[in-house]
């Protein structure tokens, strides 16, 4: 494993051939991706942790002195992913996104669509829906005033299929302890981008997209995954049984099949 820190974000790149960029969720680092990792030896594997999670709770984009005055954004946090790519000499690389990071995906792929071979979305969205704005505002400010125990308890029970919360303790464990180890002020601002965020300009994705989200996703349901795929030009979605909304955490043998097998198919 290489950490490298580019505008103070640590970003982990590993292997050759093709770059592959991950985008991870709120909540998530660049450890939400490594199930994946031993399907794609053939790909050089990029992994940043966003401005305000993991190891880049003082990341360039937090500041006071840069032009969005340290409040993050989907765009915020695409300009992000972009100069990390600048920096690696990375031109043209498929991009895969859980959660929130879809939408981040989705706002690179509108903005650079030169940028993105393709898109593999995990968890889907296009944008939040007014219920979830509410409950992310609600989570900043619990995480500001109490600490992120609470709420790494409560997405640990919510997020998962109830298979995984039977028979996986292991991916209980990791979603908990992959909350819980957020910097709250961080986490607080990554709630506040995801509350505010909008849908992409769908229309400008060209690239072949995949879709995957679980079938007891009960934080980006199917149905709305379905939606964001319709209105993609070259989308289709799978759907993987007895899983939440952690599908490379939950469902990893056919995680792994799917992204190599549409990683092959678009290369």
């Amino acid at each position: 494993m290489a950490i490298a820190w580019i505008d103070r974000m640590a970003v982990d790149v590993r292997g050759e051939g093709d770059p592959v960029v991950f985008i991870h969720g709120l909540g998530g680092s660049m450890n939400a991706w490594t199930p994946l990792l031993p399907a794609l030896g053939r790909w050089r594997c990029v992994r940043p942790e966003l401005p305000g999670a993991g190891r880049s709770s003082k990341a360039y984009a937090l500041g006071e002195a840069t032009p969005h005055r340290g409040q993050l954004s989907a765009e915020v946090h695409a300009q992000a992913v972009l100069r990390v790519c600048e920096a690696l000499g990375i031109a043209r690389a498929h991009v895969v996104g859980h959660s929130f990071g879809t939408i981040i995906a989705q706002h690179l792929a509108a903005q650079e669509p030169s940028r993105v071979r393709s898109l593999a979305l995990f968890g889907a969205m296009a944008e939040p829906v007014p219920a979830m704005r509410d409950n992310m505002r609600a989570r900043a400010a619990t995480a500001r005033e109490q600490g992120m125990f609470d709420i790494a308890e409560a997405i640990s029970t919510a997020a998962l299929s109830a298979s995984s919360r039977e028979s996986m303790p292991l991916t209980v464990a990791y979603v908990r302890d992959s909350i819980s180890a957020q910097d709250p002020e961080g986490f607080a601002r990554n709630c506040l981008a995801l509350a505010e965020s909008r849908a992409a300009r769908l229309e400008l994705i060209r690239c072949p997209v995949l879709v995957v989200n679980g079938d007891e996703d009960v934080v980006t349901p199917l149905s709305g995954a379905r939606q964001l795929a319709d209105r993609l030009a070259d989308a289709r979605v799978e759907v993987l049984g007895r899983c939440g909304h952690w599908p490379t955490l939950e469902r990893i043998p056919e995680s792994q099949r799917l992204l190599r097998d549409f990683l092959d198919r678009v290369r």
